[in-house]
């Protein structure tokens, strides 16, 4: 069998945001964010006898890099999604599946302004990369997904302004990913799917 390997790549437009702060109650209680997860949808059965979560992702902690900061882990979020998603549905098999992060990272840059009376930005770009490889005795099939997001702020965004901003990227970003991993397997694994009797061309 031929290694099968199929990236979608999912973007959106930079979003401007306004730095009007939501916390000008000194008093207030810092939000908190929680983790995502998918146990709201139906588990995609995979005729393999166990399914192994891996990360090829090592964040640095030093700028540019900043996902570190990010109130909900991009990295973790997408562990949560293998654990919730992918089921190993037929124990008897000598097939494994395994689940590779092969990059969680959100770079930050400045943008300098071109115009005397605005202010300078700062643009985030998350970037999350995954692949899923069936794994069949010394045969092997595999499909991947790229996604990402854009954010652009104003280089004075507070901090409680951008933990909000940053949590609504990761929910846009598994939003897009949690949809194109699954068209993605039903359509380049569907062989590997319990009961499903569909075939695809490609």
């Amino acid at each position: 069998m031929n290694t099968f390997v199929k990236t979608i790549g999912l973007g959106v437009l930079a979003l401007m945001l306004n730095a009007c702060s939501s916390m000008n109650n000194n008093t207030a209680a810092p939000e908190r964010y929680s983790d995502l997860h998918f146990d709201n949808k139906a588990p995609i059965p995979l005729m393999v006898k166990s399914v192994e979560i891996k990360s090829e992702f090592t964040p640095s902690f030093t700028r540019p890099n900043i996902e570190h900061l990010f109130p909900v882990s991009i990295e973790k979020t997408a562990k949560t999604w293998a654990k919730e998603r992918l089921e190993a549905a037929d124990f008897a098999s000598n097939r494994t599946a395994e689940f590779i992060i092969q990059d969680a990272s959100v770079i930050e840059t400045e943008e300098k302004s071109d115009q005397l009376l605005m202010k300078d930005r700062i643009k985030d770009h998350a970037n999350l990369k995954v692949l899923l490889r069936i794994n069949d005795n010394k045969s092997s099939a595999s499909s991947g997904v790229e996604a990402w997001r854009d954010l652009t702020m104003s280089v004075d965004t507070s901090i409680e302004d951008k933990e909000q901003h940053w949590n609504e990227m990761v929910v846009n970003l598994f939003k897009a990913f949690d949809e194109s991993m699954e068209k993605n397997i039903n359509q380049s694994l569907n062989m590997y799917i319990k009961d499903n009797n569909s075939i695809s061309t490609y």
